[in-house]
């Protein structure tokens, strides 16, 4: 293991063998005297790791911004660097942290990466006798971030017997100079090479004659967005025009959480390349550079094209003998026209919650021998995603934590022959199987899950890898295809689970689908019940159900339902028998205001919608508060209570303070002081002066005053109608009152 000076990393290894290369003391001074950190930017980061051959690889490092390669050979399981360092220039990027890419190809190195200090100059290059880099024009690369770099052996088992040239292929993002925005606009590019390229004679010496770069277009056509390509994958084949490339791609603008898979044929890409056409850049107003397709005759032979048969054919073996109008065409004019669009001309999988970030691809043969190819995703987030697809569909079929902290995949490697998968972050790698089938405890699980690595054997009654079971398929049950489950049987003991729950709360119900390409339903007294905004939620981790009420008792069943040859299978997941809790059995229910918490002595989870995290389940839908139509006449009744307990507040008052007598009364003339009549019942009236027209300044006016029937009212009130010691009552009219004429007043 190579071993350099950074020991921040906080991994645990197994040390086989180890090389120490540290970085010099005058090269970090030097490094920290441009203002780079010390203890950051000025170590050495190895970038750049190829395999030679069976003991020699080629490393090279940042080596403190003065990027530095060597030789590393194994012998008897020892690691030793060889000869003196080389110069790393144009092999491996100054900063530790820029994008870049590298691919190895007969001992030469091809790079894309910055020659330069402050990054601001790059290149893609080939490292050998016949060395060859890209012209510093923003028209061949602006402000480029690389991101993948291979090679496609078109001369190999070329079907066709055509002499087709070996080409490496680049994937990255830049700036484009064909819009006419005023921000940058970023777009996703790619580029090839051709392998045998040697430059030009007098035209574009030392430069890449065959440089040619294709917009690359991956989108979603109803979010109208510029999606970014962030990693690539290539799945080769013994048919080079059968390679796919794989890659991930998320929103420019960094506003939504969403992120999308295309595939691209090579067959798509050699037909941009080889048959379409250029862009030209036009001066407008002479400084404006506007880029319009280039309909003109095409130089012969066809500009960045390989040398291939018909240009032998013209005695042209080499690039170095090209003529000087296809050189100066191909320097002018390096972006093609058309652009590489994805097989079936949209993504193969799109998902929301996550940014991917890296990805891989394998290839394997199900029990129905047809091959399928299984993507396995990083995310920034720490998660490995698998999906397959089916019939030009993608699905998810699991997925895994790798790094607890949530550290984003940097990158993934994968090992078909050991059936691991191997990821990095920016302090620890993992290690995980393709394929875990142990996770499928049924029957239905296993087959409906579509893994084609899995099947379920009926003699072990298990899910079980089929490359372990490969003597005695007969036995094993799996349909990658259709997820056809009917030879499986249900063993499962479905119980049923009584809930409570407080009349106007939110009850939520768990239930989850057998697979990820299921959805739930939910009956209701074998009835079905459809989603609602203000009653019913409905999601693939249970249902919501919204203000609660008696019309919801009753026997819930969860179906997990997927559609199974064009039938739908539904299997019965989840049975609850919902009633209220048992104080609330013989109480007629009364709406609660959306404040009042609920206390349920239920296992049930029953919670004010306010309550209801947002990021408690995956996908969870947002619950809205309860929208009860009775708000305006809760309001109402609250008011009216409100006024009665002030007006039998104010009568109380002034029954203690003897303002009500025992008697009744009835006003008399005025200014009779003493008129009394007997009323039936032994009770008399009491008249009083008009206080209107007679009160001193002293006397006190309530607001309102009353009577009321009954020899005690308090002890100012004891004696009968002749008392003369009783106190006077001032009785006040609607005149009196004429001010008070609004409800809210009161």
């Amino acid at each position: 293991m190579l071993y350099n000076d950074y020991k921040t990393c906080s991994c645990s290894f197994i040390f086989i063998s180890q090389v120490f290369w540290p970085v010099l003391e005058n090269k970090q001074l030097e490094c920290t005297n441009k203002g780079k950190s010390k203890d950051i930017e000025c170590r050495n980061y190895i970038r750049t790791l190829h395999r030679i051959n069976d003991t020699m690889m080629y490393v090279c490092g940042t080596n403190a911004f003065s990027p530095t390669c060597h030789y590393m050979d194994i012998n008897n399981g020892q690691l030793q660097l060889l000869g003196p360092p080389e110069e790393g220039k144009g092999k491996c990027p100054f900063d530790p942290f820029q994008k870049y890419s590298s691919v190895m190809v007969d001992s030469d190195l091809y790079t894309a990466t910055s020659i330069n200090f402050l990054g601001s100059e790059p290149v893609v290059t080939r490292n050998s006798a016949n060395s060859l880099r890209t012209e510093f024009k923003t028209s061949w690369l602006n402000e480029p971030k690389f991101i993948y770099m291979d090679l496609v052996e078109e001369n190999h088992n070329n079907p066709e017997g055509e002499e087709e040239d070996d080409k490496v292929y680049l994937f990255f993002s830049e700036t484009a100079v064909e819009y006419d925005f005023y921000d940058k606009l970023l777009v996703s590019r790619i580029a090839r090479i051709c392998k045998d390229d040697l430059g030009g004679l007098r035209i574009l010496q030392k430069k890449w004659t065959t440089f040619l770069k294709a917009s690359l277009v991956c989108s979603v056509p109803e979010l109208n967005l510029q999606f970014i390509i962030q990693d690539v994958f290539m799945l080769k084949s013994a048919n080079w025009k059968e390679t796919i490339f794989y890659g991930v791609f998320v929103p420019q603008a960094g506003v939504l959480d969403i992120s999308i898979v295309c595939a691209y044929s090579m067959r798509k890409i050699h037909e941009v390349f080889s048959q379409g056409k250029y862009k030209e850049p036009v001066t407008v107003d002479s400084s404006h550079v506007k880029w319009i397709v280039y309909n003109q005759d095409i130089p012969v032979p066809r500009p960045g094209a390989c040398i291939n048969k018909q240009a032998r054919n013209m005695k042209i073996n080499r690039t170095l003998d090209l003529p000087d109008k296809t050189l100066q065409f191909v320097r002018d004019h390096p972006l093609m026209d058309d652009p590489v669009t994805p097989i079936d001309g949209k993504p193969k999988l799109i998902k929301t919650g996550s940014r991917f970030t890296s990805i891989v691809v394998d290839r394997i043969k199900a029990l129905d021998n047809q091959l399928y190819d299984v993507m396995f995703i990083g995310t920034d987030n720490g998660y490995l995603q698998k999906a397959i697809n089916l019939e030009n569909e993608m699905f998810i079929i699991e997925e895994a934590q790798l790094f607890k902290n949530e550290e984003s995949v940097l990158s993934l490697r994968i090992s078909s022959k050991k059936s691991k998968i191997y990821a990095t972050s920016l302090s620890q790698v993992a290690q995980s199987t393709l394929s875990d089938c142990r996770h499928y405890e049924t029957c239905y699980d296993c087959v409906l899950a579509r893994d084609p690595y899995c099947a379920w054997s009926k003699k072990s009654s298990r899910c079980a890898s089929i490359s372990d079971m490969t003597n005695n398929k007969t036995d094993l049950i799996q349909n990658v295809k259709t997820g056809d489950a009917s030879s499986c049987k249900d063993t499962r003991n479905i119980q049923e689970i009584t809930r409570s729950f407080v009349p106007s709360t939110t009850v939520h119900l768990e239930c989850s689908p057998l697979s990820n390409l299921a959805t739930v339903h939910w009956t209701l007294n074998n009835s079905s019940i459809q989603p609602n905004e203000t009653k019913y939620i409905i999601y693939n981790g249970g249902i919501f159900i919204l203000n609660t009420s008696m019309e919801d008792v009753g026997r819930y069943v969860c179906y997990s339902v997927e559609k199974v040859r064009e039938r739908p299978l539904k299997q019965v997941m989840m049975v609850y028998i919902l009633q209220p809790t048992q104080q609330n059995m013989d109480k007629p229910i009364k709406p609660l205001l959306p404040e009042v918490k609920t206390q349920s002595p239920s296992a049930v989870t029953e919670v004010t919608p306010r309550n209801i995290p947002d990021h408690s389940y995956p996908g969870q839908p947002k619950i809205p508060m309860p929208q009860t139509t009775n708000n305006i006449v809760l309001v109402l009744e609250v008011a009216v209570v409100v006024l009665s307990c002030l007006l039998a507040s104010l009568l109380t008052y002034n029954i203690c303070k003897g303002h009500i007598p025992l008697c009744c009364v009835n006003v008399g003339k005025k200014g009779d002081h003493s008129s009394q009549r007997i009323q039936p019942d032994g009770i008399c009236d009491v008249v009083q002066q008009d206080i209107l027209h007679n009160k001193t300044a002293k006397e006190t006016i309530p607001l309102v005053s009353g009577f009321a029937k009954g020899d005690h009212v308090n002890n100012n009130n004891k004696g009968h109608c002749g008392d003369s010691q009783k106190p006077s009552i001032t009785f006040p009219t609607l005149d009196d009152l004429k001010y008070i004429d609004d409800e809210s007043e009161i």
